[in-house]
């Protein structure tokens, strides 16, 4: 056996074996809890009580309670995999604005340059605000370092934070505009791309702000308490008293994968099982840190030779 199979295996064991990141601190009470019942049954049955009842089996079909579990687990993906495909697509959009302000938006006085990087670290303000805004939270110290004082205080007034740090970013490109120091092509194409980080944070809203259907929840819900409460009467003449282990194992299984899509369907919190909102506004903020350590052309041209540099340095930050 070579090294890296018994690596691969050994890998495996662990992660097979772990706690967290699985489900089994949220379904092992209740799986203990039919698990006892299936011994109860057990114990009713060797005490000469009736309680085999092999026609329970038919009570809910395996096939169509598999199917409601699938159909729940998949759905409950395809909102993961779209809020990760959101998240995706505004750093994007964030790495690919903040090299045009860089590299387009020309300077005539030295303030020109702090205002970019003021500018540059606001993209990155919108993508904290939009992942504080996802999880409930208040604007905290986090968006203090990345704002201006008076930014900084509008924002605590603000309805929507994200909203008003992308006007700020609209009114920075249009005061450069009516200056002379962006041409209005790329003025058009700035304020698209802040439009397509906009529209990311909708549709990461759209994901929040649509759960589940309550009646679908429920049904499945009461369709595995049944299930499992019915399992020792179907088994408990063939196994006796490792009708309760029996249980218990088979419960486990079914709301485990019901429990992975109950975590998974809002992927903006702190499970482990969410997305990384923390990590990937630290990198974006890593990225443009990166980039104000460049010197910007001091025209309006785009100067190829500072657009490769920059293109270079963020193809070798961690790909998100």
């Amino acid at each position: 056996m070579t090294k890296r199979r018994r690596v691969r295996q050994r890998e495996w064991f662990q992660a097979a074996l772990q706690i967290r990141g699985s489900v089994i601190p949220a379904v092992l009470g209740r799986s203990i809890l039919y698990g006892l019942f299936g011994i109860f049954v057990s114990y009713l049955y060797y005490q000469k009580v009736p309680v085999h009842i092999p026609a329970l089996s038919a009570l809910i079909p395996n096939l169509v309670l598999g199917l409601l579990l699938v159909f729940r687990t998949n759905t409950a993906y395809e909102r993961f995999w779209e809020g990760r495909k959101a998240w995706g697509a505004l750093v994007n959009t964030v790495r690919n604005l903040a090299r045009r302000i860089w590299v387009v938006i020309g300077m005539e006085n030295p303030g020109d340059r702090e205002q970019k990087i003021a500018a540059l670290r606001l993209l990155v303000a919108f993508a904290v605000a939009t992942k504080l805004h996802l999880r409930g939270e208040a604007i905290n110290r986090e968006l203090a370092v990345l704002l201006s004082m008076e930014q900084f205080e509008q924002l605590k007034q603000a309805n929507h934070p994200p909203l008003k740090i992308a006007l700020f970013l609209s009114e920075y490109l249009r005061n450069k505009a009516d200056r002379g120091l962006l041409d209005i092509y790329h003025f058009d194409t700035m304020l698209r791309m802040l439009d397509t980080m906009v529209d990311m944070m909708g549709s990461c809203e759209r994901i929040l702000k649509t759960p589940i259907p309550t009646a679908y929840a429920v049904h499945l819900k009461q369709l595995l308490l049944l299930y499992c409460f019915s399992l020792p009467f179907q088994m408990v003449q063939g196994l006796g008293w490792w009708t309760g282990l029996v249980t218990g194992l088979i419960s486990f299984t079914l709301l485990g994968i019901e429990e992975i899509g109950i975590e998974i369907e809002n992927p903006f919190g702190y499970d482990p099982n969410d997305l990384p909102l923390d990590t990937i506004c630290e990198t974006m903020l890593r990225n443009i840190e990166n980039l104000v350590s460049l010197e910007p052309s001091a025209s309006r041209s785009d100067d190829l030779g500072d657009a490769v540099r920059v293109n270079r340095l963020l193809q070798k930050e961690v790909q998100l």
